[in-house]
């Protein structure tokens, strides 16, 4: 089978490294002058740092799997998570069950009850109990008023902005069951990384396409999938010198955001309503490259109305700094609508409205610890999970025969993963062959 993969991220790298794995032919198309997506890398202080932060759960079987196939096994580092919550001037650890029973903002009562929400929901094996209800509605109800206001509204808050109320909770059960089973035989969580960065495993996955008689490009566009008599017969494609050429393919695996796929190709009402359904949220990430250590916690929840950014994430208290010449580096990232002004804002006028509010989170920082900033925006980073979104959710499958859909809006209860968009390359990938095979096309 000849296969054209659209998106050079994770997943479309993840699909097109099967393909080429079971003997087919893979070009890959890539719109950027980089492959990666959201974990793309770039050199800060001689080393690779990925423009929105990543790490791995002990969970994360899929793409702990593919390191160890690709030989990497050695590059994974483990280490005890850190996790805090900044809340009225005040940093408080949050990573163990005792942690939680010296969190004096709320009552000993309330945090008894929150640890026992906590229980149960990691102790739930069937998110499908949840499917109509709503996360906001259900932590008001169990953990109770003081510890929502004070806890949990905050995160939903700040990670799902104006849909909060309407966020399902199968998408925050799913948090709790990553997070316990991230936990090793001491009961501590463990965060993983890629030493050398994510960049690593994305070289790694070029090679190995390449190797195989795959073809990648990047800086490439995919204007069309082109069809007929509603299948699959190719892909109109526009080169970086301006030329566009249509190219044959068999089957098309696009591993796009849902509701730019009908700007690809000419859908029934009934599959483009699902696709068109999927709301996304954007994402903003601030790095910082600093002199010195702003906290010791390594992912930093925010409970603060008045400071611009959901998270504080230190990358150096997971990654020594030595990875990056010696400095600091910590991301200040947050999920944004796409009315928020900072879509607007320069990388200078969004940085000098952060830096008081690190001040805040340490009172001695001072700007000439900066020494570096970056800013990266991606429009289409976070898909909003409501309520019953499995009945929404577009299959894989698209109605085109031969055209299938890989998007993070469909590796529900879970989102926004790594492993998940791997995972989901690898599937679709897969079912894509099994049914070229029942066709009698591979």
């Amino acid at each position: 089978m000849k296969v054209g993969v659209i998106g050079g991220g994770i997943g479309g790298l993840g699909a097109a490294y099967e393909l080429v794995h079971q003997g087919h032919q893979v070009a890959l198309y890539e719109r950027a002058p980089f492959l990666g997506g959201l974990a793309s890398t770039f050199e800060v202080g001689g080393g690779r740092l990925e423009r929105f932060y990543h790490h791995l759960f002990l969970s994360d079987k899929t793409i702990i799997g593919l390191l160890q196939e690709l030989g990497l096994g050695d590059r994974l580092i483990w280490e005890d998570s850190k996790v805090g919550f900044y809340y009225q001037g005040r940093i408080y650890p949050f990573s163990t069950p005792m942690d939680l029973l010296r969190f004096t903002p709320v009552s000993l009562i309330d945090r008894v009850r929150m640890g026992l929400v906590t229980v149960y929901l990691q102790r739930v094996k069937h998110w499908q109990r949840f499917e109509y209800t709503p996360a906001a509605a259900f932590m008001r109800k169990w953990v109770g008023r003081r510890n929502y206001e004070v806890v949990w509204g905050p995160l939903l808050h700040g990670k799902f902005t104006k849909y909060k109320e309407e966020i399902g909770m199968p998408w925050l059960w799913s948090k709790f069951a990553t997070r316990v089973s991230s936990r090793d035989r001491s009961f501590k969580e463990k965060l993983g990384y890629i030493k050398g960065s994510w960049g690593i495993l994305i070289d790694a996955l070029e090679q190995r396409i390449t190797d195989g008689g795959g073809k990648v490009h990047t800086g490439v566009s995919v204007t069309r999938v082109l069809t007929e008599d509603s299948r699959v017969r190719g892909l109109a494609v526009q080169w970086p010198d301006g030329r566009q050429t249509e190219e044959p393919f068999d089957a098309v695996i696009a591993t796009v955001p849902s509701f730019a796929l009908p700007r690809l190709v000419d859908l029934p009402s009934d599959y483009l309503a699902k696709v068109q359904g999927v709301e996304y949220e954007g994402a903003i990430a601030a790095i910082w490259v600093l002199k010195q250590s702003l906290s010791p916690i390594y992912w930093l929840n925010i409970s603060d109305p008045d400071i611009p950014f959901l998270l504080v994430l230190e990358q150096t208290n997971l990654v020594p700094p030595s990875e990056y010449g010696g400095k600091h580096v910590i991301y200040t990232a947050n999920y944004v609508t796409r009315e928020d002004k900072r879509w607007g804002m320069d990388d200078e006028a969004l940085i000098a409205d952060y830096i008081p509010h690190l001040q805040k989170i340490n009172p001695a920082f001072d700007p000439s610890w900066v020494e570096q900033t970056y800013v990266h925006k991606e429009p289409a980073a976070q898909p909003i999970m409501k309520v019953g979104y499995a009945q929404r959710m577009p299959p894989v499958k698209t109605p085109v025969e031969g055209l299938w859909l890989a998007s993070m809006s469909q590796v529900y209860p879970e989102d926004r993963g790594t492993n998940y968009s791997l995972r989901l390359g690898l599937q679709v990938a897969r079912q894509a062959l099994a049914e070229a095979k029942e066709r009698g096309l591979a």
